[in-house]
């Protein structure tokens, strides 16, 4: 499966203060996507900057406003790893922590032909435990040529602009040729449709 990361940051907003010193100044979002290339390896996508306002959840802790980016990895990532991936970034966050609030949100999440599954440490009634404290949520399912989003999935993961980002990562991920998944069904299994127990 192919290793979909997205970021939750306040931009900096010392802006042309920030700029005239913009060789020596780092924001916690470049830092962040630093390390996780040197964790994950090469990155073969990185979204443009979104405006992240649906939800306030994020502002007493992070402040606003917010900015949500997505990457992918080159590297292609067992299911099983999920877990611990979400461990590592739960780590990676208290890295940037000052005055007890964290300063970025770090989501992992797996992305394959047929699905788009996010790892949580909240537990629901449609999350699986995976162990140490994680959950896996599928979030998205892909039919008739696009992922489309389960009723449960958050409103952002819900909207065009998230679809469209991992329709794309889907592209680069078939384009490489390095899957070794079967061809899914078109979005129900056939057993279900023929009415079989």
């Amino acid at each position: 499966a192919k290793l979909i990361i997205g970021l939750i940051y306040k931009p900096d907003g010392n802006g042309a203060a920030s700029a005239s010193r913009s060789h020596k100044h780092t924001t916690v979002k470049d830092k962040a996507l630093d390390i996780l290339k040197r964790h994950f390896g090469e990155m073969d996508f990185l979204s443009p900057e979104l405006d992240f306002n649906w939800t306030d959840y994020y502002y007493p802790e992070l402040g606003r406003p917010l900015k949500r980016l997505f990457a992918s990895f080159k590297q292609l990532t067992s299911e099983d790893k999920l877990s611990g991936i979400k461990l590592y970034t739960n780590k990676l966050e208290k890295r940037f922590v000052r005055k007890y609030k964290r300063r970025i949100n770090i989501d992992p999440g797996l992305l394959n032909l047929g699905k788009v599954v996010l790892a949580t440490t909240k537990d629901y009634n449609h999350r699986i435990y995976l162990g140490s404290g994680i959950f896996a949520e599928v979030t998205l399912f892909y039919k008739d040529g696009t992922y489309r989003p389960w009723p449960w999935a958050y409103p952002d993961y819900q909207s065009k602009e998230y679809i469209d980002i991992f329709n794309t990562i889907r592209k680069i991920y078939i384009s490489a040729g390095t899957h070794n998944e079967s061809p899914i069904s078109n979005g129900i299994s056939r057993r279900l449709s023929a009415g079989k127990s």
